[in-house]
C-alpha cells in the first residue's frame, strides 16, 4: 500500500551530512518539503539539488523546511552539499528504511540491467505531519516552482 494524501507522514530518524540526528517529529509546527534523490553528483540530483538551493528563500518566507534524502553515506552528502553550496540538511538512509516506507524504491533499468532504486519523490507534510501533496517520478524541470506553488496553496 502506498502513501497517500491525508495519511500521517511515516515518522524517522535520520544522520544529516554532518552527522548529526534529524527527526520528522521534531519538525512539527513547520511545513517540510521532504524530497527523495537517487544520487548525489548525478545530473538530475544536482539540477534539483540547486534549483531548491535557489528557491529556498521563498522556501523559509513560508516557514517551509527542505529535507534531501538519498541512500548515499554522510561522507557523499557532506561533500555534495559543499560542492553545490546547498543550503538545507541531505539526510543519510543507507539501510533504505525511510525509502521503503515511503514508498519510493522501484525497479529502474539502465543499459539492459533491472535494479532497485529511488524514484524521483516529493512529498509536502503540513505542520501537523500530514501528507498534502505527492509527487512521483519527478521530472525536475519546473518541478520545484510546482512545490512552491503548492506550499503558497496550504498556507
Amino acid at each position: 500500500m502506498s502513501l497517500q494524501l491525508g495519511d500521517a507522514a511515516p515518522d524517522f530518524t535520520l544522520q544529516n551530512h554532518q552527522g548529526e540526528t534529524i527527526s520528522l517529529h521534531d519538525l512539527r509546527g513547520k511545513k517540510v518539503i521532504l524530497y527523495f534523490y537517487p544520487r548525489d553528483n548525478t545530473p538530475g540530483c544536482t539540477k534539483q539539488a540547486c534549483d531548491f538551493r535557489d528557491a529556498r528563500s521563498e522556501f523559509n518566507t513560508r516557514d517551509a523546511v527542505i529535507l534531501g534524502i538519498s541512500k548515499d553515506s554522510v561522507k557523499s552528502h557532506q561533500k555534495f552539499k559543499e560542492k553545490y553550496q546547498l543550503p538545507f540538511p541531505l539526510l543519510a538512509d543507507e539501510s533504505g528504511e525511510v525509502c521503503i516506507a515511503y514508498g519510493v524504491i522501484n525497479k529502474k533499468s539502465l543499459f539492459g540491467n533491472t535494479f532497485l532504486g529511488i524514484q524521483r519523490s516529493t512529498f509536502l507534510i503540513d505542520e501537523n505531519g500530514i501528507i498534502r501533496a505527492i509527487w512521483r517520478k519527478v521530472k525536475v524541470p519546473g518541478h520545484v516552482q510546482n512545490v512552491l506553488h503548492e506550499v503558497t496553496e496550504h498556507e
